[in-house]
Parts: structure tokens; C-alpha cells; sequence
């Protein structure tokens, strides 16, 4: 069973200052190894410094356990970062920080401490992006001017439930009772930024389309074939506790 916890949007600048990072936690409920990984993500999204995604992936269903949350789309993006990042295969838990590094969720410090060595360095967030409501209908992407990259930048707008407790019946992880934050439902590319600064606006009703609670903008430039690259810009909407 779950149950999805909604709320009205607000703005990013409510949840803190332009965001540290970009963590993307690729998780699924039948895998024994993620609920401290889950547990990390959660505490990130609340200290509301990184912007803190949940990719729940599908490969594990077949251990006796579907997981509620999963998308095929997801899958697809943690594959098409093993092309990208040179790695042999995927796994959960596994944290991709800024689209340039691989990591264990399960290792809260040592994610804080790479996103801070990041930070401030061409290998951080150097584009200025904010997302905002600006009427009772619409959201508006503000992204800032800088050096165009030397790929295509896709403006990627992310759709996520702020909380979704969920629990958990069979498989590796049954018993538990599990809260998940920021869990990715849907991703969109909403344009594309060639170093220009430009807005984009969004109806809000898109989020209400992806029975969502949120939505995040990744500025991540696209490296041939599909492959997701570096994430230089990104900002975050979430829903009231």
C-alpha cells in the first residue's frame, strides 16, 4: 500500500539558497541493501541544501516484490549513465552526484563531502537556475547567461512526490514500513540552453498531470546517443510538509 502525502507548491528561495549539488539516488523497494540509502536521501531533501531525487528502478520485481514508485524511464536513465560514466554495470543503491560521479547511497558523508569539494568548481552547479510560481496558473524557469557548453544542454524538468510511505509486504525488504522522499514519477525536456539567458514558462497544472507533488530543473548537457552528461544548473519545488 502507499500513500502520498500532497500539498500546495512553493517556491524554491523557500526551501534555502541556490542548491549545493545535484544528488540522483537510484533505489527500488526489493532491494535489502537501500533503505539506509533511502534514509540518507530523505535527510538531504530535508536539509534542503542539494537538490535530492529518487529514481526508483524495476530490475528487482521479479525478487517478489513490485515496487510501487518504479518507471521504465528510470531504469533507462540509471543505463544510460553506465554508457556515460564508463561503468561495468548498475546497481542499488547508487548515487550519481552533479551527472559526473558514481557513488553507495548508504554513504550520507561521504556524498556531503564530495557535493562540498564540488561546489564553487567548474565540476559543481555554475548556471544560475531558479524555479518559481508566478501566478495562480504557471510556473516560470528562470535560467541565468554563461559559457555555452561544448554540448547540447537540455532544460529537464523532473516530477517527483514529495513523500510516499509505502508499506511492504514481500520480497527482501518485507515487513517494512518504508517513507520515501522526492521519488521521480516523470521527466520532460522543456527546452534547451545554448549560454543565453532565457525563461521558460510551465503550466502549472503539469504537476497535477504527473499526480505529483513537485518538480525539479536540471540544466544537464546531453553527450551523444542519449547519454546524460554534466548537470550545470539546477533548482527545486517541492509541497508543504
Amino acid at each position: 500500500m502507499v500513500a502520498i502525502v500532497y500539498g500546495l507548491p512553493v517556491c524554491a528561495k523557500d526551501l534555502g539558497e541556490k542548491p549545493e549539488g545535484v544528488v540522483e539516488l537510484y533505489t527500488s523497494q526489493g532491494c535489502g541493501s537501500c533503505p539506509p540509502a533511502d534514509a540518507v536521501l530523505k535527510a538531504l531533501a530535508a536539509e534542503g541544501k542539494v537538490v535530492a531525487l529518487a529514481f526508483h528502478v524495476d530490475y528487482w520485481d521479479y525478487r517478489g516484490w513490485t515496487d510501487s514508485l518504479a518507471v521504465p524511464e528510470n531504469t533507462d536513465r540509471q543505463n544510460a549513465y553506465k554508457v556515460a560514466l564508463g561503468m561495468n554495470g548498475i546497481y542499488t543503491p547508487q548515487v550519481i552526484l552533479n551527472g559526473r560521479e558514481h557513488m553507495n547511497g548508504q554513504d550520507g558523508q561521504k556524498i556531503r563531502r564530495r557535493i562540498a569539494e564540488m561546489r564553487n568548481t567548474p565540476t559543481g552547479l555554475t548556471i544560475p537556475v531558479t524555479i518559481e510560481k508566478t501566478a495562480k496558473d504557471r510556473l516560470v524557469i528562470d535560467i541565468g547567461a554563461g559559457p555555452a557548453a561544448s554540448n547540447p544542454v537540455r532544460v529537464l524538468l523532473a516530477y517527483f512526490n514529495r513523500e510516499s510511505v509505502v508499506a511492504i509486504p514481500d520480497g527482501e525488504n518485507v515487513g517494512r514500513k518504508v517513507s520515501y522522499a522526492n521519488s521521480v514519477r516523470a521527466m520532460d525536456t522543456v527546452g534547451m540552453w545554448d549560454g543565453t539567458a532565457q525563461k521558460i514558462e510551465i503550466p502549472l497544472s503539469e504537476i497535477a498531470s504527473k499526480k505529483a507533488t513537485g518538480c525539479a530543473v536540471l540544466l544537464q548537457e546531453m553527450l551523444g546517443e542519449g547519454k546524460p552528461g554534466p548537470i550545470i544548473g539546477a533548482s527545486i519545488m517541492a509541497a508543504k510538509p
